[in-house]
């Protein structure tokens, strides 16, 4: 948006003169100025004085000190201006959201904040902003998080040597354990305590363990014996890493299943039972239903419509369940130059891997069954599922997720690096 093009808006001296130091006035006068030029565009005073407001309306409903105007109001301007910059490298890219997605966008929002639409709208207006506003806020931050995501992707790259020397660093062995609801009963024994002593001990611990085994209640016989630090919560040690666990412990709940209960454990303070509730997350197995899949791909062109490319799928489709060979079928025919000459195999589905509406029809056909036409953004497809089988993919998905993690920390190291150099190759003017 060009200068030119700026709409003036109406503000007094007073209210500029509040936020921006002004000398104020004896009468009113309505008018608006410029705080900023970047490259060929503009930042109002009418414009940061509302995203100040907004800021102090946010600070003061978390109950947050807010730091003085001299302080707030450039560091205000300085996001402004970043924000331009990468709305206009959107703008240039030809980034842009249908009103469809803006809407599942503010559903999202209204979730996160334990809230609807019409919760989400009312919050806005609270602080002084319209419907009209605040859609034009969001649709601005996801390009603005469309541009970064583009401009960053292409900086970082994650190696297999750094998730493998992040998953056996201490930090990674604790992130990918799994998560473990633990019950907890201790008699004490001191390390030099006398045979008989702890003869008494082992054979009270093993009366309590037989005693559950049969059926009795741990938290109560927590409550009753136990001189844990929560006995009187029945012994609940609540969720836990299992790396963060004594190695002791470690050891006797690997082979537990939940709701089972560990045999005696010793260690320096004494005799221990361990009850697993409920175990979670970590690199247990996670299976997943992978299909072997082909297609055939027919796309609309200028000579071709779009219904005329459904009824010639419709005709091969025939044609294959009439006793026609599918992969045949797909060389001859399938603009899928990619898979095409393999009998449109697109090998072992993982998810993810297709666009919904495709994963959606791969799922819901019988094996052998070859589907009816459908279409999907790169044309009209039928598909068959000729094997299904589950698969393990525990490892392909924590190094998926150590990767990720890896991504986000080099994303936001990344960003402020990318973002200054955006900013010094930008022509920007104060005029605050």
């Amino acid at each position: 948006m060009s200068i030119r093009s700026k709409i003036i808006k109406r503000l007094s001296v007073t209210a500029l003169a509040a936020a921006f130091s002004l000398p104020i006035a004896a009468e009113e006068v309505l008018l608006d100025r410029i705080v900023a030029i970047v490259n060929d565009d503009v930042v109002m005073a009418s414009e940061l004085e509302s995203r100040v407001q907004d800021i102090y309306f946010r600070l003061e409903e978390s109950g947050t000190k807010a730091p003085p105007q001299n302080v707030l109001v450039p560091q205000v301007l300085d996001r402004l201006i970043l924000e331009r910059l990468q709305l206009m490298l959107g703008q240039r890219a030809g980034i842009r959201f249908s009103d469809a997605e803006l809407n599942q966008a503010m559903e999202r929002l209204a979730k996160s904040k334990g809230t609807n639409i019409d919760g989400l709208v009312e919050r806005a207006h609270q602080r002084g902003i319209k419907l009209a506003g605040l859609r034009q806020q969001i649709r601005e931050e996801m390009i603005i998080s469309k541009v970064q995501e583009g401009s960053l992707n292409r900086r970082i790259s994650i190696t297999e040597q750094e998730i493998e020397n992040f998953l056996n660093s201490a930090e990674g062995r604790s992130w990918s354990s799994p998560d473990v609801n633990l019950g907890h009963i201790l008699l004490s024994l001191s390390a030099g305590a006398p045979r008989d002593e702890v003869a008494n001990v082992e054979q009270k611990i093993r009366d309590i363990y037989n005693q559950i085994q049969n059926g009795a209640d741990f938290k109560s016989l927590a409550v009753a014996n136990s001189a844990g630090q929560n006995a009187l919560k029945g012994g609940d040690l609540g969720w836990r890493k299992t790396a963060q666990l004594p190695g002791l412990f470690i050891t006797a709940i690997e082979t537990l299943n939940p709701g089972q209960t560990s045999e005696p454990i010793r260690s320096n303070a004494g005799y221990h039972l361990l009850k697993l509730y409920e175990r979670r997350g970590g690199s247990n197995t996670q299976l997943v239903k992978q299909h072997n899949v082909r297609h055939i791909l027919l796309s609309p062109n200028e000579i071709r419509s779009d219904e005329e490319t459904q009824a010639m799928l419709n005709d091969i489709r025939t044609e294959i369940i009439n006793g026609g060979d599918f992969a045949e079928q797909a060389k001859l025919h399938s603009e899928d130059i990619a898979t095409a000459l393999a009998g449109g195999s697109l090998g072992w589905s993982i998810p993810g891997k297709f666009v919904p509406t495709f994963e959606k029809t791969m799922n819901k056909i019988a094996v052998n069954e070859v589907s009816k036409p459908f279409r999907t953004q790169f044309g009209w497809h039928i598909v068959q599922v000729t094997e299904r089988r589950n698969q393990d993919f525990s490892e392909d998905i924590k190094r998926s997720q150590a990767s990720q993690i890896l991504k986000q920390r080099k994303f936001q190291e990344e960003l402020q690096v990318w973002q200054q150099e955006i900013r010094d190759e930008a022509f920007i003017e104060i005029k605050l």
